[in-house]
């Protein structure tokens, strides 16, 4: 099969784990013989293309007023400004069809799509390519994808402007995807919530890990916690911190790995505790070494977290995960088997867990098998030859 990926980022400009799901899926594709390439933003204001490890890569540079790279701390007008143009980018739609007009893929499967514009959906539905999208986050029903208000709490009533921008895009979409896929059930039911893609067949595809590994033997010298993931507020890293700074043992230590805007708040936050560590942006071999070292992975979102690559990573290295008890977080995290669930928000209570680990280490010893264990239903071979399933039902 010739296959497209449309993703909003792609390998080595990695924001997030939809991105590393589309790269490690087309080149898993790749490597059983089929024919992969992949359209994203440019980090560039022109276009070019490049192969990735046999995988073709089209960066194109629609025309906005900046480009996907640059979203990080502009001004409201300024944002305002840039959805609207992605909305109805005729220009990202071109370049986007011309590219399906030359390679003719058999499928194309749709993943973030801000800064290449929903007409990306348009391009393929014009062209009669069949198409499956994978919801990773709430792209498609808010403006922020995260359905948070500008307060960074749970929008319950979108206001107007996001109305009016949820009901184009809507009508942009809707009836496009042949197939959608969510990785958690909760998003699923959130897009039907929302009335969109009713007449779309629907699948929840959970994410997929390397399962061709070995549980980790920890340590319990000092207990690692670790934290992975953006450094801003919808992830609660400060949560964690607060929490963990209630703790008064020597034997612990909080890794914390990831940029984001509010690092410099969250760095006076930890100011004066030695144990708190800010490692940046990791990926690869030094991110599963983190993992495997790690007593304990703590997810503190405060978001309707989709379906986190940070727990099945976490999993497969036999590291149990302390996480809100939010989203599609507990379809992976069951309290008291892998993991430990709290109420999102709660310092105390996620203090009271970390304490009571602190106290008591042998306490992991049962997580840290049912983690692994739990990791193992995840099989990326499995989760490929599922997707090779659907991309031949559409033939």
């Amino acid at each position: 099969m010739r296959v497209c990926f449309i993703s909003r980022f792609y390998k080595p400009f990695v924001r997030g784990g939809a991105e590393i799901y589309v790269g490690t899926i087309a080149e898993k594709f790749s490597e059983k013989g089929h024919e992969v390439f992949v359209i994203t933003p440019s980090p560039a204001n022109q276009s070019y293309t490049e192969k990735i490890n046999n995988v073709m890569v089209y960066r194109i540079s629609p025309l906005n007023i900046y480009n996907a790279y640059e979203s990080i701390n502009k001004p409201l007008l300024l944002r305002i400004l840039y959805h609207s143009f992605d909305l109805f980018n005729l220009h990202a739609y071109l370049l986007i069809r011309s590219i399906l007009q030359d390679k003719n893929p058999d499928i194309v499967h749709i993943n973030n799509y801000k800064g290449l514009s929903p007409l990306a959906f348009k391009a393929a539905r014009d062209l009669k390519i069949p198409v499956v999208f994978t919801a990773h986050d709430y792209s498609t029903m808010c403006i922020r994808a995260n359905l948070l208000n500008g307060k960074g709490e749970i929008c319950e009533n979108p206001r107007i402007p996001c109305k009016m921008y949820n009901r184009i895009q809507k009508h942009i979409i809707d009836d496009k995807p042949d197939i959608v896929t969510a990785p958690s059930g909760f998003v699923m039911k959130q897009l039907e919530n929302a009335g969109l893609f009713n007449d779309a067949r629907k699948i929840v595809l959970h994410n997929p890990v390397e399962t061709e590994t070995q549980p980790v033997e920890k340590s319990y010298d000092t207990l690692d916690i670790l934290f992975v993931g953006s450094l801003s507020g919808h992830k609660g890293p400060d949560i964690l911190i607060r929490a963990f700074r209630e703790l008064e043992n020597d034997n612990l230590k909080l890794h914390i790995l990831g940029k984001g805007p509010d690092e410099d708040e969250l760095r006076k936050l930890a100011e004066g505790d030695d144990r708190i560590i800010f490692h940046g942006f990791l990926s690869g071999d030094e991110l599963m070494d983190m993992y495997q070292r790690a007593n304990m992975t703590v997810l503190p979102s405060i978001w309707y977290d989709n379906s986190p690559m940070v727990i099945y990573e976490s999993l497969m290295n036999s590291t149990p995960v302390i996480a809100s008890r939010i989203g599609g977080i507990p379809e992976l995290v069951r309290d008291g088997y892998n993991g430990f669930l709290f109420e999102p928000g709660s310092v105390v209570e996620l203090s009271r867990i970390l304490k009571k680990i602190s106290e008591d280490p042998s306490i992991l010893k049962g997580l840290e098998r049912n983690a692994y264990e739990s990791s193992q239903k995840y099989s990326i071979e499995d989760h490929v030859k599922r997707l090779e399933e659907i991309y031949r039902g559409l033939l």
